[in-house]
């Protein structure tokens, strides 16, 4: 069985209502990052960072896997499926995909300020000041601020380059370092970029585009690639 990494951005969520950043009309319009997404926001309001992301919470408790997800959980059946997310929600999970790695966190998660290896569930959409780890330090979101490193990058760069097919969906590969995960595949590796908008690749990398949205994108992957076997038969 071929394996298949899928890279997946705010696009892969965004028809699940998931409000995307940088899109017209996204969070960054409304916010300013340094203010709700940084170590010096935590610093100097962390009220106001923990009542951004209780908002962000609360939307996804209301929102559901779109038919993108799903159509990556039954991929599963023809290929080995791994999926690597800049998302923080937790919809691949609760479409049912059994490889998920989240390179920017989880937005359901908490994690103590003191010591990063304490990771807990968050129950209900709120995290608040006063919420201690059980050493007695406060609880932030368990999400990479801007200015942090991303962990799982290491481990992103390892299922890569192990990939057969790559395919990259709802990313604008303008955020790095997740952009240049690209560059990992190995020579010999189609890659598939779907997203209905005018995504750059630089360099000299053969990709080939759908320009479609998450759902839609998928079914026709899916098409194209299991369209030789169909032939075979």
């Amino acid at each position: 069985m071929k394996h298949m990494v899928v890279l997946t951005g705010a696009g892969m969520s965004a028809e699940s209502g998931i409000r995307t950043f940088r899109d017209m009309g996204g969070l960054w319009e409304e916010y300013d990052v340094t203010e709700v997404a940084s170590p010096e926001a935590w610093e100097k309001n962390p009220e106001r960072v923990l009542r951004f992301y209780n908002e962000r919470r609360k939307q996804l408790l209301q929102a559901s896997p779109n038919e993108g997800h799903h159509g990556l959980v039954d991929l599963e059946k023809y290929f080995d499926v791994e999926i690597i997310t800049q998302n923080v929600d937790d919809l691949h999970e609760r479409a049912g995909s059994s490889k998920v790695l989240h390179l920017h966190g989880e937005l359901r998660k908490a994690r103590s300020t003191a010591n990063p290896s304490l990771i807990y569930d968050i129950e209900g959409d709120e995290l608040n000041l006063g919420d201690l780890c059980e050493e007695g330090s406060q609880l932030r979101p368990h999400v990479v601020w801007f200015g942090e490193p991303v962990p799982a990058m290491e481990t992103a760069v390892e299922i890569i380059q192990n990939a057969d097919i790559f395919v990259i969906i709802g990313t604008s590969l303008n955020v790095y370092p997740a952009a240049g995960l690209i560059w990992y595949a190995p020579p010999a590796c189609p890659v598939y970029l779907i997203d209905p908008g005018d995504v750059s690749v630089t360099g000299s990398r053969h990709v080939t585009t759908i320009k479609e949205k998450a759902s839609e994108g998928i079914r026709k992957l899916k098409t194209l690639l299991l369209k030789p076997e169909k032939e075979k038969e």
